[in-house]
């Protein structure tokens, strides 16, 4: 960020310093871990968005009001989406905001172009910074998913197990994103095989008893060989302890057999260099999009899977018109327009600080509601301290961007906490608008986040916008479809006619299902951190969420179990175990109390025993 406002403010253009700033800020709070173009994506969405706030962002006095009320319903709503689509919908906030009340003396196409240039300044850094070695990134998330299983099967027996299970699908989670963007056949194949051993250890998970050591020393050189991109060596002898070791023990030998037929040629390049049939297998594993459909195509539909979080709309998302975008759009269109409003009332000046602090502080995915307000205050209250300390220490004029120097090099490590990255984003900001000539912002500043705080509490609060069902209870909802859709390939026999492409379409419906499970936690967490839920009483949501990751597991094992000779159900009775799991996902989707459920009721093989108790207590849950 220093560089381009020490540029600008050394070439007499403070204003186009500052907006090529804020975009670069931003572009920063939106870098993560991850390779070139999964990166590119999480930065260069989230910043066209802001930019188009700035163009947008051209109404004066009052009539901010209703633009910003309309904006911030369509945020909301668009928020819900997918993290990306959530960091977009921030920008598009906050910068339509900035860019009706900032008082800078350029035209919005101006604006967005500074600001899109601040975006691509620290685009091109990360590109050159990036780890020198090709597909870095990729290969530690391909490496940590074979250590987060080892972690597991360690774990086993302990209080760790469930934390370690849930962080293997995580990494699981976060390994798939990688290479959907930032392809590799290689290493999708080998993603394909840890899938398929991560699988196979579920068995093992759930037996819930301490297991051999040797079990996780497989795992772990499997890592180092992704890491290394070589042959994993001497792998442990298999021993038939019980069925579902000698079936952990045949996918670890699968699994070095896919990293044979994928390694590279002896003296050759160390990427891309398989034979025919690893590369064959790496696609059908990973149910790569390439091939006939052409580059373009692909960037666009992965481009669609990352701003809205999952495959699409046929996979019944959540989306921007269900009950939960409708609930947040309302929520962060009422906070932001009132706030304009108290703050236009209050004065006409630098009035845009109090809705910008009211956006960020409605976002729900920064943590519960309450701990949001006391960590924005303490954070803002900190960083205007640490700007006054900065201010006579730092030198002269100059003192603005030396500050920006600083706080830019803390902003990775500050968003570990909200209050510190409120800090460092504090003083940021408040070097910024020293810059554009506004000297005595700090008071204010502190005066318009307690503002907003109180405000956004209130309207937090409110019954009609903090109904927990509509907040939780879709996002639950959708969990469970994806998971009755995950059981009903396990559970229906024609599935198995063609097995390298079940194994693939199993493993997508497997991560997805995860995915969305820890997804709904997550929520159920926040939700329950909240001072009161609002709204009508609804089911033990954390608990919902626990047996419904529970019966993934028992789903998963009984799919182990199945591919080594357990029978199949009959698939009417099959049909009665899911139709009971999507009526629990209906139940839990429509407003008002739920009614209950049919009850799985239907004669099944004994292997099918724990899918079918964890069916019929979620089911009880959702009439909670």
């Amino acid at each position: 960020m220093a560089v381009p406002l020490g540029l600008a403010v050394a070439a007499g253009r403070p204003a186009e310093g500052v907006l090529v700033g804020l975009g670069a800020m931003f572009a920063g709070v939106n870098d993560r871990p991850a390779g070139r173009r999964t990166g590119a994506v999480q930065q260069a969405v989230p910043a066209l968005a802001g930019a188009l706030g700035l163009l947008i962002g051209a109404a004066t006095g009052w009539w901010a009001v209703p633009l910003l009320g309309a904006v911030g319903v369509l945020c909301g709503a668009i928020s819900v989406t997918g993290p990306v689509a959530s960091a977009a919908a921030v920008q598009l906030m906050v910068l339509t905001v900035l860019g009706c009340g900032m008082p800078v003396p350029l035209p919005g196409w101006a604006k967005a172009g500074c600001y899109l240039a601040g975006a691509g300044w620290l685009l091109l850094l990360r590109q050159l910074t990036t780890h020198p070695r090709p597909l870095h990134a990729e290969r530690q998330a391909v490496a940590a998913v074979f250590d987060a299983l080892a972690d597991a099967l360690d774990a086993t027996g302990t209080d760790r197990a469930e934390n370690a299970r849930r962080r293997l699908t995580a990494t699981l989670d976060r390994a798939g994103d990688q290479l959907r963007t930032d392809h590799d056949h290689t290493l999708a194949t080998r993603l394909a095989a840890a899938s398929a051993l991560s699988e196979a250890g579920v068995a093992l998970l759930r037996d819930a008893r301490p297991l051999p050591a040797r079990l996780a020393a497989g795992p772990r050189r499997l890592a180092t060989a992704v890491r290394t991109d070589r042959l994993p060596g001497p792998l442990p002898v298999p021993v038939a302890e019980t069925p579902a070791t000698a079936a952990f023990d045949r996918a670890v030998l699968r699994a070095a057999l896919a990293f044979a037929e994928t390694s590279p040629a002896p003296g050759g390049p160390a990427h891309g260099r398989g034979h025919a049939h690893g590369h064959a297998h790496g696609r059908e594993q990973a149910g790569s999009a390439a091939g006939s459909h052409g580059l373009g195509r692909r960037l666009r539909r992965e481009l669609a899977r990352w701003v809205l979080g999952g495959p699409g709309r046929r996979t019944g998302g959540l989306t921007p018109w269900g009950r939960a975008g409708r609930a947040y759009g309302v929520r962060v269109g009422v906070c932001v327009s009132a706030s304009a409003a108290l703050a236009l009332g209050l004065r006409t000046g630098h009035w845009y600080w109090l809705p910008v602090t009211a956006a960020f502080l409605v976002k729900p995915d920064l943590g519960p509601l309450f701990s949001r307000v006391v960590n924005r205050f303490a954070g803002t209250v900190a960083g205007v301290l640490l700007a006054a300390a900065l201010a006579p220490v730092l030198p002269g004029r100059w003192w603005p961007v030396a500050a920006v120097a600083v706080t830019g090099a803390l902003i990775p490590v500050a968003q570990r906490h909200f209050a510190a990255q409120t800090a460092v984003i504090t003083v940021t900001v408040l070097a910024f608008v020293t810059t554009g000539g506004d000297h005595g912002a700090a008071p204010g500043r502190l005066a318009d986040t307690a503002l907003a705080c109180a405000l956004v509490l209130l309207v937090g609060h409110l019954p009609g916008l903090a109904d927990t069902r509509a907040r939780v209870g879709q996002r639950a909802a959708h969990a469970l479809r994806h998971t009755q859709r995950y059981l009903d390939h396990v559970l229906l026999a024609e599935h198995r006619d063609a097995p390298d492409t079940d194994a693939a379409r199993r493993a997508e419906l497997r991560r997805t299902a995860y995915r969305t499970l820890a997804q709904a936690r997550a929520a159920a967490e926040t939700a329950a951190a909240e001072l009161h839920p609002g709204g009508p009483a609804g089911p033990d949501w954390l608990r919902l969420t626990v047996h419904a990751e529970r019966l993934a597991d028992a789903a998963t094992a009984y799919a182990v179990e199945r591919d080594h000779g357990a029978p199949a159900p009959a698939a009417p009775a099959a049909r009665t175990l899911t139709r009971s799991l999507a009526a629990a996902a209906d139940a839990l989707d429509r407003p008002g109390p739920a009614g209950a459920p049919p009850a799985a009721e239907a004669v099944l093989p004994p292997e099918l025993d724990g899918v079918a108790a964890e069916v019929r207590r979620i089911g009880a849950l959702a009439v909670g």
